[in-house]
């Protein structure tokens, strides 16, 4: 196994929560971020999300994740209800579009602007990078990237990044697209875990291709949606300093109660970056139970696909295809 680049310090510390340097942006955010699938999920009312989100900012969270198509958009109508009085100027907002597109891409950036009551996203993600067309449908002429550097260039974007959870290659690709085109990608977000180490492995493939470039690093699934805890080989505190160990920006988690919030404080708290041979001995408990992916049901299943089972939100081929396209 190769090894994994670890962080060199655990951050700056103030208060409860640790704050570290998003790649080479210069932005300073905290290294736990709020999930906004979790905030906008049926069992929270909306009032109860509200609350959550404003008491994570309050107690040092400034980095928000979100998506323009969590929860049929009620995760970003619902941050943007919590971030009103004066709560936007606190974070660092981060939405992500499906769109393959221009136009698709630019209707979901104007949607996410209002649904969020802002007039500017921090970072605006390409999200669902899991398919190898999927670097090559952006950059295309009419592709996705034209509508948010328009929209960078008009001031409703500061940062561009790319997600994915489905397999390193696809992550390297898109990184070698981004570099075709004269692109540098501001952030990359993908599954970082004590299970991802030994299958079809983010951390040992992209990870330190990432740090090389100076790319901020989203860490996320660092529990796999709770399934990880399902092996009952390692507990959430476990999986979150691991998380933290690597050189990660931010680690992204779901937050949909007190407790949980709690816990993400606890773990900020009690972080010390772990070392090579605590690393050595947290991967050895997990070696057996995650060769071959049976917890990392995003790299091995479609339950995590959300485009998958929503193709209409990439939307169609661009012009250009549909020019040369054979007809049926």
């Amino acid at each position: 196994m190769n090894q994994i680049p670890l962080t060199s310090t655990a951050g700056t510390r103030k208060g409860d929560m640790l704050y570290r340097r998003l790649g080479r942006t210069g932005e300073q955010v905290s290294a736990i971020g709020m999930g906004g699938y979790h905030i906008g999920n049926h069992g929270l009312t909306e009032d109860e999300s509200i609350r959550l989100i404003r008491a994570a900012v309050d107690r040092g969270i400034t980095f928000m994740d979100n998506s323009w198509d969590y929860n049929e958009g009620q995760s970003e109508t619902r941050m943007g209800k919590a971030l009103k009085d004066g709560y936007r100027q606190k974070v660092f907002l981060m939405t992500k579009i499906d769109g393959r597109t221009k136009e698709v891409a630019q209707q979901q950036i104007e949607t996410s602007l209002q649904r969020l009551q802002t007039d500017h996203i921090d970072l605006v993600q390409h999200h669902e990078i899991i398919r190898f067309d999927d670097p090559d449908r952006i950059f295309a002429e009419g592709g996705a990237m034209e509508a948010v550097l328009a929209a960078k260039k008009a001031g409703k974007i500061r940062y561009i990044g790319f997600t994915g959870h489905k397999d390193p290659h696809i992550h390297l690709y898109m990184l070698k697209v981004a570099a075709d085109h004269g692109f540098h990608f501001d952030t990359v977000q993908m599954p970082l875990n004590v299970m991802d180490a030994h299958f079809r492995s983010f951390g040992q493939m992209v990870l330190p291709e990432l740090v090389k470039q100076e790319i901020g690093v989203l860490g996320m699934k660092s529990m796999g949606d709770g399934v990880i805890l399902k092996s009952k080989v390692v507990s959430p505190m476990e999986c979150l300093h691991y998380a933290l160990s690597l050189p990660t920006s931010v680690v992204i988690t779901g937050i949909d109660k007190p407790e949980i919030l709690d816990q993400a404080f606890d773990v900020a708290k009690t972080f010390r970056p772990m070392n090579r041979e605590q690393i050595a001995q947290l991967l050895a408990k997990t070696k057996e139970v995650a060769m071959a992916g049976k917890y990392e049901l995003f790299k091995t299943s479609s339950v995590f696909d959300s485009t998958a089972k929503h193709p209409d939100w990439l939307g169609g081929d661009t012009p250009a295809v549909q020019q040369l396209a054979p007809s049926a």
